[in-house]
């Protein structure tokens, strides 16, 4: 990782880190002393992951779509996050290109990580999502998708899927390429709803 007695970053992941993201040396640098300042060991679990996720919804249970989430950012599977894992996360979440987004999306539907989605997984993190929203603002989603069950059936109509059939990756990014209500309906935005009220 780093220095662990100086606390610095190292050269080699540095310049990884440098030539894989948009993000700058003096910007990685501070994250890095901020991210060592939260994980003094220099990784991340994923309860603490959770915790601090659970921070910015503070009026929702955002566990189980928390749990998903690290899943998906845990490149090596070891169970926790580094800074490497966690900077190209958030490079990939934030300013990464569409296809780079939808290449995590995929990563976060596919639960069980064999390579396709199907429609339990998209039911399932559709399920994490709707305990992130508040009851108030699921009165205001749209009928035909203001439960997850309704929602995870759309998506996979959209899809062109049948019950027990599979979406590849190359499908997923494709299709939700193709179809902006796709996009909108795969994740949650809480302003969206917010900007709905009457």
């Amino acid at each position: 990782m780093g220095n662990s007695k100086s606390g610095a970053l190292s050269k080699e992941i540095l310049e990884e880190l440098q030539l894989n993201t948009k993000f700058t040396q003096e910007e990685l640098c501070t994250w890095y002393q901020s991210f060592l300042k939260e994980c003094p060991c220099g990784r991340i679990t994923q309860q603490e992951f959770e915790s601090i996720y659970s921070k910015f919804f503070p009026d929702s249970d955002p566990k189980a779509y928390a749990k998903h989430v690290f899943r998906s950012f845990d490149a090596n599977s070891d169970g926790t996050l580094d800074f490497k894992e966690y900077v190209i996360a958030l490079h990939m979440t934030t300013v990464g290109k569409t296809t780079q987004k939808l290449e995590w999306a995929f990563s976060l539907y596919d639960v069980d990580g064999n390579g396709s989605i199907s429609k339990n997984e998209v039911h399932e993190i559709i399920m994490a999502l709707f305990k992130m929203i508040r009851p108030e603002d699921v009165k205001l989603l749209p009928h035909d998708e203001n439960t997850p069950e309704k929602r995870a059936e759309k998506i996979w109509r959209f899809f062109g899927k049948k019950e027990d059939d599979k979406l590849t990756e190359k499908e997923f990014i494709e299709g939700t390429l193709a179809n902006k209500e796709i996009l909108r309906l795969i994740q949650f935005e809480p302003q969206k709803v917010k900007e709905k009220k009457p």
